[in-house]
């Protein structure tokens, strides 16, 4: 019986659909302005997936990004703000908030890669101008209903990075504690000591959602499905944590006493020890986990479909002590996953999530997974690297639930797997498994043709496939902190004949 029938539930899913898309983040987008944003390119991208007959857009996640952090998606300062960066310029002067004159003087950054060192301090400034001429409008009336929809995060967020900024980028546990606390005497006053800050913070956002929900309106009448992407945990450094301490298990000075990662594996005999604070499940499901369906209707007032990054923390996990120097130390706890599903069945129907299942995936997590009908992921990269015929991402063993990757952002290009990862055996193996010797430069589409014909529901293929490119077009090598955020789509990679070959397999295939 599926969870629909169980909770009474009749709509359904898109992801329940045939269909196919393309993976690609905001930032690899075309534009002058040395990053990817939603402006020109954005609905240039959305005609070729239409054009292609792509049914979804997956991009990473769209908050705040920091260069302390490397600039990582999923890395930020709010589980719910927008990216400032992300705010196109080119709109900004179709409105009138900039002037043409004012990027005259446009440096000559890379196409190929985002510049963040040179892209950050340029786009900043040019924002900051763009919020003088909309500070002395009189009339803002969509404006001031943006701030009182989204008050139960923006006033959190805005005092945030004002505070944030007046001492210096410091994070806010080490801040003075009437700040660090949130003391209501020295909070009050804050609108008064730190106005302009406050309301720039503010306006970048209510810009990022004028232009994105244009931008998601496009896509609607192209008939493309956005599908986003939340880290289920949050770092500590941030508005989320400093406005809800209790929902975190942190100590008497506001710092983590447990913090996430992954235990030791076959990768790591360290584990991974990513730092994040972990949730007080107790208070979270004291509260029917508002603060979750709050972040959860957020976002699925921003897109169409949800991928959760490693889902299974819902139902179990690791646990590590807050001074621990690798995650060895850690020990696995068990979340209260059904009841926090069910209550949030009931809010949402039905739930269009997605759980990034990767890795090692326990029977528990198996089961919520089943009750509750929420599909996973299966990577054709990791399929081969073992003479297994029962390996679970070998395309005849894929049931219809679950979405179909070549690879994902943390994985090379299957061009660069193939040149500089796969072993002889490896090769071997997929070329038995498509009945065929074939070279390297047609190894990309191979790849995409498998997972077109699949029984899968959905089948994804990251932008850099499509265009058969190499290692050098890798977005993230986990591990490592340079190099990765960066690759971008030039304009003249997507011409006709491409979105030609595309559709015409997707039509093959029965997902246009």
């Amino acid at each position: 019986m599926s969870v629909r029938m169980r909770f009474g539930l009749m709509s359904e899913s898109p992801i329940e659909r045939r269909g196919s898309g393309v993976l690609l983040h905001i930032t690899s987008l075309p534009s002058l302005d040395g990053i990817g944003d939603l402006g020109p390119g954005a609905y240039d991208f959305v005609d070729f997936l239409s054009a292609s007959k792509q049914r979804y857009w997956q991009i990473l996640p769209i908050n705040p990004t920091d260069a302390a952090s490397a600039n990582s998606p999923y890395h930020s300062f709010s589980a719910f703000a927008a990216n400032p960066l992300l705010i196109s310029l080119d709109l900004l002067i179709e409105e009138g908030l900039l002037d043409r004159r004012d990027v005259r003087s446009l440096p000559r950054f890379p196409k190929e890669r985002v510049d963040y060192r040179g892209v950050i301090p340029f786009k900043k400034k040019l924002l900051a101008s763009a919020f003088e001429p909309f500070a002395r409008q009189t009339n803002k009336k969509d404006y001031e209903k943006f701030c009182e929809d989204n008050a139960f995060w923006l006033d959190e967020y805005s005092s945030f990075m004002a505070l944030k900024s007046r001492h210096r980028g410091q994070p806010w546990h080490r801040w003075p504690k009437e700040f660090r606390d949130r003391k209501p005497e020295a909070m009050d006053g804050l609108g008064a000591t730190l106005p302009y800050e406050i309301q720039r913070a503010r306006f970048f956002q209510y810009v990022f959602n004028k232009q994105w929900t244009a931008l998601k309106n496009y896509c609607r009448k192209k008939n493309v499905r956005i599908i986003g992407d939340i880290p289920i945990y949050v770092v500590h450094d941030s508005a989320d944590v400093w406005a809800h301490p209790e929902l975190f298990r942190l100590d008497k000075e506001k710092r983590p006493q447990v913090v996430a990662g992954v235990p030791p594996d076959y990768f790591s005999k360290t584990g991974q020890l990513w730092g994040n604070p972990l949730y007080n499940w107790d208070v979270m499901q004291q509260s029917q986990y508002k603060w979750w369906i709050r972040r959860i209707a957020h976002n699925l007032n921003l897109f169409d479909i949800v991928r959760i990054d490693h889902f299974r923390g819902f139902v179990g996990y690791w646990e590590i002590p807050a001074n621990a120097k690798t995650a060895i130390q850690g020990r696995w706890v068990e979340a209260p996953a059904m009841d926090f599903f069910k209550t949030i069945t009931q809010k949402f129907q039905p739930l269009p999530i997605v759980a990034e299942d990767l890795g090692v995936i326990t029977a528990d997590v198996k089961e919520i997974m089943d009750f509750f009908d929420v599909p996973g992921m299966k990577i054709l990269l990791f399929a081969f690297g073992e003479d297994n015929p029962d390996h679970p991402y070998l395309p005849h063993n894929y049931g219809k639930n679950c979405l179909v990757y070549t690879g994902t952002h943390d994985n090379n290009t299957v061009r660069g797997w193939f040149n500089k990862e796969a072993r002889p055996e490896d090769k071997a193996r997929v070329f038995q498994y498509i009945g065929r010797t074939v070279p390297e430069k047609d190894i990309s589409w191979e790849f995409i043709r498998l997972g077109m014909m699949s029984l899968a529901n959905t089948f994804i293929v990251p932008m850099q496939d499509v265009l058969e490119l190499g290692e050098e077009a890798r977005m993230n090598a986990p591990a490592t902190q340079t190099g990765n955020w960066r690759w971008r789509l030039l304009p003249e990679q997507m011409p006709s004949s491409l979105s030609g070959r595309l559709r015409e397999i997707t039509e093959g295939s029965g997902r246009a």
